[in-house]
Protein backbone atom coordinates (compact mmCIF):
# COMPACT_ATOMS: atom_id res chain seq x y z
CA UNK A 1 0.00 0.00 0.00
CA UNK A 2 1.30 3.53 -1.09
CA UNK A 3 0.58 6.19 1.55
CA UNK A 4 -1.16 8.95 -0.57
CA UNK A 5 -4.02 10.73 1.04
CA UNK A 6 -4.46 13.61 -1.51
CA UNK A 7 -8.25 12.37 -2.33
CA UNK A 8 -8.96 15.55 -5.00
CA UNK A 9 -5.58 14.60 -7.20
CA UNK A 10 -3.36 11.91 -8.15
CA UNK A 11 0.20 11.84 -7.17
CA UNK A 12 1.35 12.63 -10.93
CA UNK A 13 -0.63 15.75 -10.29
CA UNK A 14 0.83 16.96 -7.01
CA UNK A 15 3.96 16.09 -8.24
CA UNK A 16 3.58 18.59 -11.45
CA UNK A 17 2.22 21.33 -8.61
CA UNK A 18 5.02 21.05 -6.81
CA UNK A 19 7.19 21.20 -9.70
CA UNK A 20 5.06 24.46 -11.03
CA UNK A 21 6.20 26.12 -7.11
CA UNK A 22 1.92 25.75 -6.67
CA UNK A 23 0.81 22.96 -5.10
CA UNK A 24 1.64 24.01 -1.41
CA UNK A 25 1.11 26.45 1.11
CA UNK A 26 3.02 25.17 3.76
CA UNK A 27 6.56 24.15 3.22
CA UNK A 28 7.89 21.03 1.77
CA UNK A 29 10.37 19.10 4.35
CA UNK A 30 13.53 17.07 3.16
CA UNK A 31 14.56 14.30 6.14
CA UNK A 32 17.76 13.23 4.65
CA UNK A 33 20.37 10.41 6.27
CA UNK A 34 23.56 12.49 4.95
CA UNK A 35 24.50 16.08 3.90
CA UNK A 36 24.69 15.71 -0.08
CA UNK A 37 21.33 13.29 -0.08
CA UNK A 38 19.11 16.42 -0.37
CA UNK A 39 20.69 17.37 -3.81
CA UNK A 40 21.42 13.74 -5.04
CA UNK A 41 17.45 12.71 -4.57
CA UNK A 42 15.27 15.99 -4.70
CA UNK A 43 18.25 18.68 -5.79
CA UNK A 44 16.21 20.17 -8.70
CA UNK A 45 12.82 19.64 -6.76
CA UNK A 46 14.15 22.01 -3.99
CA UNK A 47 15.08 24.92 -6.19
CA UNK A 48 11.25 25.16 -7.54
CA UNK A 49 9.56 24.64 -4.03
CA UNK A 50 8.43 28.25 -2.50
CA UNK A 51 9.57 27.02 0.53
CA UNK A 52 12.25 24.15 1.85
CA UNK A 53 12.50 22.81 5.28
CA UNK A 54 15.82 20.38 5.50
CA UNK A 55 16.65 18.04 8.63
CA UNK A 56 19.65 16.14 8.35
CA UNK A 57 20.13 12.98 10.54
CA UNK A 58 23.56 12.54 10.51
CA UNK A 59 26.56 14.98 10.44
CA UNK A 60 28.06 12.92 7.56
CA UNK A 61 30.92 12.02 9.96
CA UNK A 62 31.39 8.20 10.87
CA UNK A 63 32.81 8.03 14.47
CA UNK A 64 36.21 6.48 13.56
CA UNK A 65 37.72 9.43 11.65
CA UNK A 66 39.10 7.79 8.85
CA UNK A 67 36.88 9.93 6.28
CA UNK A 68 38.01 12.82 8.11
CA UNK A 69 41.25 11.69 7.89
CA UNK A 70 41.32 10.58 4.43
CA UNK A 71 39.54 14.06 3.48
CA UNK A 72 42.50 16.35 5.10
CA UNK A 73 40.58 16.93 8.68
CA UNK A 74 42.10 16.49 11.74
CA UNK A 75 39.00 15.26 13.63
CA UNK A 76 35.53 14.04 12.76
CA UNK A 77 33.89 17.03 14.11
CA UNK A 78 35.62 19.15 11.42
CA UNK A 79 34.65 16.87 8.61
CA UNK A 80 30.96 17.19 10.71
CA UNK A 81 31.53 21.12 10.52
CA UNK A 82 32.79 21.20 6.40
CA UNK A 83 29.62 18.65 5.00
CA UNK A 84 27.31 20.91 7.22
CA UNK A 85 29.32 24.29 5.28
CA UNK A 86 29.02 22.19 1.82
CA UNK A 87 25.05 21.55 2.13
CA UNK A 88 24.76 24.86 3.33
CA UNK A 89 26.19 26.44 -0.14
CA UNK A 90 24.30 24.05 -2.11
CA UNK A 91 21.46 25.40 -0.90
CA UNK A 92 22.60 29.04 -2.08
CA UNK A 93 24.14 27.72 -5.16
CA UNK A 94 20.84 26.75 -6.09
CA UNK A 95 18.78 29.24 -4.45
CA UNK A 96 17.02 27.02 -2.34
CA UNK A 97 14.21 29.14 0.07
CA UNK A 98 14.87 27.60 3.04
CA UNK A 99 12.67 27.84 6.51
CA UNK A 100 14.47 25.84 8.35
CA UNK A 101 17.80 23.99 8.20
CA UNK A 102 18.69 21.79 10.67
CA UNK A 103 20.69 18.60 11.81
CA UNK A 104 19.71 16.04 14.70
CA UNK A 105 23.50 15.27 15.06
CA UNK A 106 23.69 11.32 15.01
CA UNK A 107 27.32 10.38 13.72
CA UNK A 108 27.27 8.88 10.41
CA UNK A 109 26.42 5.06 10.54
CA UNK A 110 24.92 5.18 13.68
CA UNK A 111 21.43 6.15 13.24
CA UNK A 112 20.52 2.67 13.20
CA UNK A 113 21.33 2.35 16.59
CA UNK A 114 19.19 5.54 17.86
CA UNK A 115 15.65 4.30 15.56
CA UNK A 116 13.66 5.48 18.71
CA UNK A 117 14.74 8.78 19.54
CA UNK A 118 15.31 9.78 15.76
CA UNK A 119 11.41 8.69 15.00
CA UNK A 120 10.75 10.89 18.26
CA UNK A 121 12.86 13.76 17.14
CA UNK A 122 11.30 13.70 13.61
CA UNK A 123 7.79 13.47 14.90
CA UNK A 124 8.24 16.80 16.71
CA UNK A 125 9.60 18.06 13.63
CA UNK A 126 6.30 17.15 11.78
CA UNK A 127 4.31 18.59 14.91
CA UNK A 128 6.07 22.41 14.81
CA UNK A 129 6.22 22.80 11.32
CA UNK A 130 2.76 20.92 9.80
CA UNK A 131 5.17 20.59 6.62
CA UNK A 132 2.76 19.65 3.14
CA UNK A 133 4.71 17.06 2.17
CA UNK A 134 8.21 15.36 3.59
CA UNK A 135 10.58 13.72 1.07
CA UNK A 136 12.86 10.86 2.08
CA UNK A 137 14.77 8.31 1.57
CA UNK A 138 13.14 4.58 0.55
CA UNK A 139 14.03 1.45 2.51
CA UNK A 140 16.68 -0.47 0.13
CA UNK A 141 19.66 -1.55 2.36
CA UNK A 142 21.89 0.99 0.58
CA UNK A 143 22.62 2.57 3.62
CA UNK A 144 21.85 1.80 7.22
CA UNK A 145 21.30 5.18 7.73
CA UNK A 146 18.86 5.42 4.54
CA UNK A 147 17.16 2.73 6.07
CA UNK A 148 16.75 4.25 9.69
CA UNK A 149 15.97 7.35 8.27
CA UNK A 150 12.93 5.70 6.11
CA UNK A 151 11.79 4.04 9.12
CA UNK A 152 11.86 7.17 11.39
CA UNK A 153 9.86 8.97 8.81
CA UNK A 154 7.11 6.15 8.49
CA UNK A 155 6.74 5.72 12.26
CA UNK A 156 6.60 9.18 12.59
CA UNK A 157 3.97 9.78 10.38
CA UNK A 158 2.03 7.48 11.83
CA UNK A 159 1.97 9.15 15.30
CA UNK A 160 0.82 12.13 13.41
CA UNK A 161 -2.04 10.32 11.78
CA UNK A 162 -2.69 8.40 15.89
CA UNK A 163 -2.89 11.70 17.36
CA UNK A 164 -5.28 12.91 14.58
CA UNK A 165 -3.03 15.50 13.74
CA UNK A 166 -2.18 17.20 10.34
CA UNK A 167 -0.50 14.00 8.08
CA UNK A 168 1.75 15.17 5.79
CA UNK A 169 2.01 13.35 1.80
CA UNK A 170 5.20 11.05 2.26
CA UNK A 171 7.19 11.07 -0.97
CA UNK A 172 10.32 9.07 -1.58
CA UNK A 173 13.27 10.23 -3.26
CA UNK A 174 15.90 7.94 -5.12
CA UNK A 175 19.18 6.91 -3.67
CA UNK A 176 20.70 3.60 -4.52
CA UNK A 177 20.74 -0.13 -4.06
CA UNK A 178 22.62 -3.62 -5.25
CA UNK A 179 20.18 -5.29 -7.63
CA UNK A 180 21.72 -8.54 -8.66
CA UNK A 181 24.96 -7.50 -7.91
CA UNK A 182 25.39 -4.43 -9.35
CA UNK A 183 24.85 -0.91 -7.77
CA UNK A 184 21.83 1.00 -8.74
CA UNK A 185 21.49 4.85 -8.62
CA UNK A 186 18.29 7.20 -9.58
CA UNK A 187 15.77 4.54 -9.43
CA UNK A 188 13.48 2.81 -6.96
CA UNK A 189 13.49 -1.14 -6.05
CA UNK A 190 10.40 -2.28 -7.97
CA UNK A 191 8.31 -2.83 -4.43
CA UNK A 192 6.45 0.14 -4.21
CA UNK A 193 4.10 1.20 -7.82
CA UNK A 194 5.07 3.23 -10.18
CA UNK A 195 7.48 6.01 -9.59
CA UNK A 196 7.20 9.91 -10.77
CA UNK A 197 10.08 10.51 -13.06
CA UNK A 198 11.36 14.62 -13.72
CA UNK A 199 13.15 15.02 -16.56
CA UNK A 200 14.89 18.44 -16.21
CA UNK A 201 16.44 20.79 -19.26
CA UNK A 202 20.06 21.22 -19.95
CA UNK A 203 20.42 24.67 -17.37
CA UNK A 204 18.55 22.83 -15.20
CA UNK A 205 20.90 20.02 -14.87
CA UNK A 206 24.17 22.54 -14.99
CA UNK A 207 22.37 24.10 -12.00
CA UNK A 208 22.29 20.69 -10.34
CA UNK A 209 25.41 19.59 -11.07
CA UNK A 210 27.15 22.85 -9.58
CA UNK A 211 24.95 21.74 -6.19
CA UNK A 212 26.69 18.69 -5.88
CA UNK A 213 30.22 20.55 -7.01
CA UNK A 214 29.95 22.40 -3.57
CA UNK A 215 30.05 18.74 -1.66
CA UNK A 216 33.37 19.16 -2.64
CA UNK A 217 34.43 16.22 0.51
CA UNK A 218 32.12 14.18 -1.29
CA UNK A 219 33.57 14.27 -5.19
CA UNK A 220 34.78 10.78 -5.44
CA UNK A 221 31.03 8.90 -4.48
CA UNK A 222 29.21 11.83 -6.14
CA UNK A 223 31.01 12.13 -9.29
CA UNK A 224 28.85 8.53 -10.25
CA UNK A 225 25.27 10.05 -9.10
CA UNK A 226 22.93 11.54 -12.36
CA UNK A 227 22.63 14.61 -12.78
CA UNK A 228 19.78 14.40 -15.85
CA UNK A 229 16.50 13.84 -13.42
CA UNK A 230 15.15 12.96 -10.55
CA UNK A 231 12.02 10.37 -9.54
CA UNK A 232 9.73 9.97 -6.67
CA UNK A 233 7.13 7.98 -5.30
CA UNK A 234 4.47 8.19 -2.53
CA UNK A 235 5.75 5.87 0.14
CA UNK A 236 4.74 1.82 0.57
CA UNK A 237 4.30 1.12 4.04
CA UNK A 238 7.02 -0.92 4.69
CA UNK A 239 7.07 -4.18 6.65
CA UNK A 240 10.36 -2.84 8.22
CA UNK A 241 11.32 -6.45 9.78
CA UNK A 242 11.56 -7.85 6.60
CA UNK A 243 14.25 -7.98 4.50
CA UNK A 244 13.95 -4.96 1.40
CA UNK A 245 15.12 -7.01 -1.08
CA UNK A 246 16.88 -10.85 -1.41
CA UNK A 247 20.36 -11.40 -1.58
CA UNK A 248 23.15 -9.48 0.05
CA UNK A 249 22.32 -5.25 0.57
CA UNK A 250 24.70 -2.86 -0.44
CA UNK A 251 25.63 -1.98 3.15
CA UNK A 252 26.45 -5.78 3.65
CA UNK A 253 29.26 -4.90 1.44
CA UNK A 254 31.30 -2.91 3.66
CA UNK A 255 32.54 -3.34 7.56
CA UNK A 256 30.62 -1.02 9.15
CA UNK A 257 29.36 -2.93 11.77
CA UNK A 258 26.24 -3.73 10.59
CA UNK A 259 23.88 -6.43 8.65
CA UNK A 260 20.48 -6.52 7.35
CA UNK A 261 19.56 -9.24 10.12
CA UNK A 262 20.81 -6.75 12.88
CA UNK A 263 19.35 -3.88 11.89
CA UNK A 264 15.85 -5.59 11.29
CA UNK A 265 16.48 -6.82 14.74
CA UNK A 266 16.93 -3.13 16.02
CA UNK A 267 13.66 -2.02 13.83
CA UNK A 268 11.58 -4.84 15.43
CA UNK A 269 12.50 -3.64 18.71
CA UNK A 270 12.01 0.22 18.03
CA UNK A 271 8.93 -0.45 16.72
CA UNK A 272 7.69 -2.43 19.82
CA UNK A 273 8.33 0.14 21.74
CA UNK A 274 6.34 2.43 19.55
CA UNK A 275 3.42 0.38 19.20
CA UNK A 276 3.74 0.53 23.57
CA UNK A 277 4.02 3.74 24.07
CA UNK A 278 1.00 4.51 21.27
CA UNK A 279 -1.68 2.09 22.84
Amino acid sequence: MQIFDRKTSSFANFMRGLLRGGATVRPVLIVAAHPDDEVIGAGELMVRLPEVALLHVTDGAPLDGKDALSAGFSSREEYAQARRREARAALDVGGVRTVMFRTLGVPDQQASLRLLEITRRIARVLEALEPEAVITHPYEGGHPDHDATAFAVRNAWRMMHARERRAPVLIEMTSYHNRAGCLVRGDFLPCGGTSWPCAFNVLARARKQRMLDCHATQQRTLRSFPAANERFRPMPDYDFTRAPHAGTLFYEMFDWGMTGARWRMLAAAALEKLEAANA
